[in-house]
């Protein structure tokens, strides 16, 4: 049977691993929580917000996008932003390299608005938050860093375990108060009269425990985001679930049919055609489109909606999936009401997002970044005076042997 001891030394030493990324994670979060206002303070002229007009379609902003850049293609299509069409775009063959990943167009008349890199430091001030998004979602490392993230977000999912199971009062026979009258100094944090110390722990575990609903959340929903194939694998041991089209590993792109890939206009019909076809089958309601893209992963395209059974105050994930030669249905993407494991991944996800609830709701997650970060700080300041004290111990205990005459030296060799 693992001890209390055990459970102790992994809290510590997890804690320890995760402690600086978590600080990352945590900072940047906070700020993500607050994406559209803070670009619309640093780049309004890319996040103009709503004005009156007719947005233009995917396909024609597609084309225009490829118009001002013509050494450049367009791969992804997103009208999600309020007034400002986000475009992604990748340098032709034979082309010379982007010095950008998204160009933005004004949504109702199409003239550009500015470009974005999302990779590598930021240059100008529109380069900001993405950084800030990379960082947060890959440590700006495309390709490890999710991978590395992952591991942390589920280390930080058992530690969420370990961490409650640790405050609580160890069994014995001699008090008589009930449980929940031992439990309760844990909730508490004592500022009056109290060392740095203690108030450094109480804050690591009274705010660990008044959070752990949360925190769980955000752990558990970054393993989705992160390493997505263990949520996958966990999710459907216990719920109803299939693995997003994104994520899929088994997916491969169509072999080519003798015909011409689609255009954009061909696949914003056909994205229109199969999701009006899903929306009466499965009596939902499209509310309007967020997006159109181009994906090589799966050979095809993914047509965006919000619709009714979309559940964030913002944007949305009803999708249909098909390829890029006869337009067939590869697979469709319903947030919530038909598998439960989906409806629950979706809940997750916009509770992570800060996309529920209007402005009190962002508050509190930018909020419990700034606690993520503070539990990190404590967690690592805990360890440090803990492990002062015990080298001060051993030195102390070794010293007892020492002849007085000796003891300067001795203990001068003994903290090297």
């Amino acid at each position: 049977m693992l001890t209390r001891a055990f459970w102790v030394w992994l809290h510590r030493w997890a804690g320890l691993v995760m402690a600086g990324f978590l600080i990352v994670v945590g900072l940047t979060g906070s700020l993500l929580a607050f994406w559209l206002e803070i670009n619309h303070w640093l780049t309004p002229e890319m996040y103009p917000g709503d004005r009156p007009g007719i947005t233009l379609d995917a396909a024609t902003l597609a084309r225009r996008a490829e118009a001002i850049v013509p050494q450049a293609q367009t791969k992804t299509v997103y009208l999600g932003y309020p007034g400002s069409v986000m475009i992604g775009m990748e340098a032709r063959v034979g082309a010379a390299p982007l010095d950008f990943e998204y160009i933005h167009l004004d949504s109702i008349d199409g003239h550009e608005r500015g470009r974005a890199a999302w990779h590598g430091l930021p240059k100008t001030k529109t380069d900001i938050m993405p950084f800030v998004y990379a960082l947060h979602m890959y440590l700006a490392m495309s390709g490890i860093g999710d991978w590395i993230l992952g591991v942390v977000a589920l280390l930080w999912t058992v530690d969420c375990f370990v961490g409650v199971y640790l405050t609580l009062p160890t069994p014995t026979g001699h008090s008589r108060k009930g449980f929940l009258a031992r439990w309760k100094p844990a909730w508490l944090i004592k500022w009056r009269g109290s060392s740095a110390y203690r108030v450094n722990f109480d804050l690591h575990r009274a705010f660990g425990l008044w959070l752990w609903v949360m925190l769980l959340i955000f752990a558990w929903s970054s393993v989705y985001m992160d390493l997505n194939f263990v949520y996958t694998r966990v999710t459907q041991f216990v719920l109803d679930y299939e693995q997003p089209m994104w994520a899929r590993s088994d997916v491969k792109p169509p072999a080519p049919s003798g015909r011409e890939p689609m255009s954009w206009d061909e696949a914003l019909a056909t994205g229109e055609r199969l999701m009006a076809t899903e929306a009466t089958k499965r009596g939902l309601t499209i509310e309007r489109v967020l997006a159109l893209y181009n994906s090589k992963q799966l050979g095809g395209w993914e047509y965006r909606v919000r619709s009714s059974r979309d559940i964030g105050d913002k944007y949305g994930s009803t999708s249909v999936y098909f390829d890029a030669f006869e337009g067939k249905l590869l697979g469709v993407k319903i947030p919530t009401g038909e598998q439960s494991g989906t409806t629950v991944t979706t809940w997750l996800v916009q509770l992570h997002t800060a996309n529920l609830f209007g402005m009190p709701y962002k508050i509190f997650v930018c909020a419990l970044g700034l606690v993520i970060t503070m539990l990190s700080g404590t967690g690592v300041y805990i360890w440090w005076r803990k492990r002062r004290a015990r080298k001060r111990h051993v030195t102390g205990a070794t010293l007892a042997g020492v002849p007085a005459s000796r003891r300067p030296a001795e203990y001068f060799r003994l903290l090297r």
